[in-house]
């Protein structure tokens, strides 16, 4: 009687783990269809023809229309849009993890007057958004810098909007022993030596992730870009260039084509999550062995 009941238990304890199992599988199939389903249908639309597009019809194109990406990349100035949107991007990232990675360690290890009222500061940054409102005073800001013809101009407002990757980096800095500060430091190293030269390479999981984030939050910008680059048509981004797209010279909307400059415009974000797809796994790695 044991024997029986102690074998309809583990029977019942593989079914239960086989249906969870189930469940989760069913739950991240359909996640990743949902988030899959927009990109596929962009990839699909890029393919077809205007008209086709507009009056609807199957997923797959009746004719497949490659043609349509090389008149995005022509009718856009493809080639100068996107280097524009490299240029702000990489700067825009280098920048972001540099202020934001002395700011979190100076944070983390060290107590200043005023350190409570900073970190609220760089909180309220992150939840409270003011959107427009602060547009016209950035924008009035740069000009007395003489930074709104260019994209400098840009790029040190968005550094600037480093709240985000500040607490992220904090989280990785308080992961790492200070008994790597202190050793460094009775071996005669500085501060600002022991932040650069130890505690930087061992936060380059943490850089990876924020870079990321700041890249894509940089390769998407579009008001700011618009803007400032109002007055020189050269200067603008890859966001600002597609929206060009919408309307033809016959004043028609062209679909397709801001389709087919949205595929386009993606492959750059994918080369980078590749790049820093090892910091997501490396998020655990230890400082110290032994």
């Amino acid at each position: 009687m044991n024997v029986q009941s102690l074998s309809i238990e583990k029977s019942s304890a593989r079914l239960a783990r086989t249906v969870s199992r189930a469940v989760i599988w069913l739950f991240l199939l359909a996640t990743a269809l949902l988030t899959l389903f927009p990109v596929l249908m962009t990839l699909s639309g890029s393919l077809k023809s205007n008209s086709e597009l507009m009056t609807g019809g199957g997923l797959l194109p009746k004719v497949w229309q490659f043609a349509n990406y090389s008149q995005a990349w022509e009718q856009t100035n493809f080639a100068r849009f996107t280097w524009n949107s490299l240029f702000l991007s990489i700067s825009v990232t280098i920048g972001t993890l540099l202020v934001a990675a002395m700011a979190a360690y100076v944070v983390d290890r060290r107590q200043f007057p005023g350190k409570a009222l900073y970190v609220g500061v760089q909180a309220s940054t992150m939840f409270i958004s003011v959107g427009a409102i602060v547009l016209r005073p950035q924008f009035d800001l740069m000009v007395k810098l003489h930074l709104n013809t260019s994209l400098w101009g840009v790029i040190l407002i968005l550094v600037s909007a480093h709240a985000t990757t500040f607490f992220i980096l904090i989280g990785f800095f308080k992961a790492i022993p200070r008994d790597l500060d202190e050793a460094a430091m009775i071996d005669g190293s500085g501060f600002i030596r022991t932040f650069y030269k130890i505690i930087l390479p061992l936060l380059a999981p943490g850089l990876g992730i924020s870079g990321l984030f700041a890249f894509r939050h940089a390769w998407n910008e579009y008001i700011l870009p618009l803007v400032f680059t109002m007055t020189n048509p050269q200067l603008q981004t890859l966001t600002v260039g597609l929206a060009n797209l919408r309307y033809g010279t016959s004043a028609a909307m062209q679909t397709h084509l801001m389709m087919a400059g949205a595929c386009l415009s993606i492959l750059p974000m994918l080369l980078v999550y590749m790049v820093a797809n090892k910091s997501f796994m490396q998020v655990t790695a230890g400082s110290i062995k032994g």
